[in-house]
């Protein structure tokens, strides 16, 4: 029994002497000029909503699926659309009709014009000749050769025409007035026209919105809605992952994230794919210090402020890796601070082709 003790002990001796000669000479990284931090790859998250409140007649896409851009995803039902677009088709006829009746309405005014203008001139007429028929009787009533009565009835005869003139001007006024309030129909009309043709593109635009497609190329997410639901307006449909906006955030100490420059080059390696290193750039960095998140650091280095930092991965390499590409992943950030420093072989570029 005391053997075995013995030799319990000494094991236990061997092993803690290993693990300190281990921390010791283990790998301490790169070097100096190099810094990481861990983090988790992210990408943008768009939500495909409705315009309009209605109900979702079908959904033409899963969750998982990958989707490009302008592809169908969902459809809202149209019926009262559809309704609405007759009914603006209609209003706008009435509108085309209305104008054609206002133009002629012009056309009919402005022949009341021009028979306005023929009495005027016919008026100016009887008046000229009552003028010089009573200039005639004048001179003969004063030297009693015409009778009294004969010449007041020239002078009646003179001032009925005078009146019937001045009559006959008004019509004309009254004519050329009709013509302007005619000739505003038709402005008005053809406002009606523009507006019902406004009326009818707003709802074939809502019919085309309810439609909704794809912003972009990526995988939908989770659905939010099923066919059946009535949404609201801007009611969430699906939620999509914009596989062209790929990165990841990851954290730095302040002593770091002041030496790093926005678009330095950035070398990752994620946990579930450690034999590739992808290239990235840096594309954020907070200008306010935070507590790292629990899902990245321990315990004891939450305690810490640090700075979040977005390493941006191209849009070419995720074009060729799109079906590869899996948010929530985690990984490791590293940065070379010193320009004069070389990559260490193991974090060469290495991607899959």
């Amino acid at each position: 029994m005391k053997k075995v003790l013995i030799w319990a002990g000494i094991a236990v001796v061997v092993v803690a002497i290993a693990v300190v000669v281990w921390i010791v000479v283990k790998p301490s990284g790169p070097g100096k000029g190099f810094v990481s931090g861990n983090g988790r790859i992210e990408a943008t998250e768009i939500d495909v909503a409705t315009k309009l409140a209605g109900r979702v007649e079908a959904i033409m896409a899963d969750e998982g699926d990958f989707v490009k851009i302008g592809e169908p995803l969902a459809q809202m039902q149209t019926d009262v659309l559809r309704a609405q677009q007759d009914e603006a088709r209609a209003q706008s006829q009435q509108a085309i009709t209305a104008v054609a009746s206002a133009q002629a309405q012009v056309v009919a005014r402005q022949s009341n014009l021009a028979a306005a203008r023929a009495v005027v001139r016919q008026r100016a007429s009887e008046l000229d000749a009552a003028q010089r028929r009573f200039a005639r009787t004048e001179p003969l009533a004063q030297t009693g050769a015409l009778s009294l009565q004969e010449f007041d009835d020239d002078r009646a005869s003179l001032h009925g025409a005078e009146a019937t003139l001045t009559a006959a001007q008004a019509q004309v006024a009254a004519a050329q007035a009709a013509i302007k309030a005619a000739q505003a129909q038709v402005v008005g009309a053809k406002a009606g026209v523009t507006a019902s043709v406004a009326t009818i593109a707003r709802i074939e635009a809502d019919i085309l919105d309810s439609r909704l497609k794809s912003p972009c190329e990526g995988r939908v997410q989770y659905r939010v809605a099923q066919p059946g639901e009535v949404l609201a307006p801007g009611g969430k449909v699906l939620n999509l992952v914009d596989l062209n906006d790929v990165y990841l955030t990851f954290f730095l100490s302040d002593t770091v994230a002041g030496k790093v420059a926005l678009g330095g080059e950035v070398h990752l390696v994620l946990d579930a794919a450690p034999q590739y290193v992808f290239p990235a750039t840096i594309s954020f960095v907070a200008t306010v210090a935070q507590f790292t998140p629990k899902t990245v650091e321990t315990a004891s280095e939450r305690q810490k402020l640090m700075f979040r930092v977005r390493a941006q991965i191209s849009r070419e390499l995720l074009q060729k890796n799109l079906k590869q590409v899996k948010t929530g992943l985690p990984g490791v950030a590293w940065i070379k601070l010193d320009a004069a420093a070389k990559w260490p072989a193991n974090l060469e570029i290495k991607v899959p082709e």
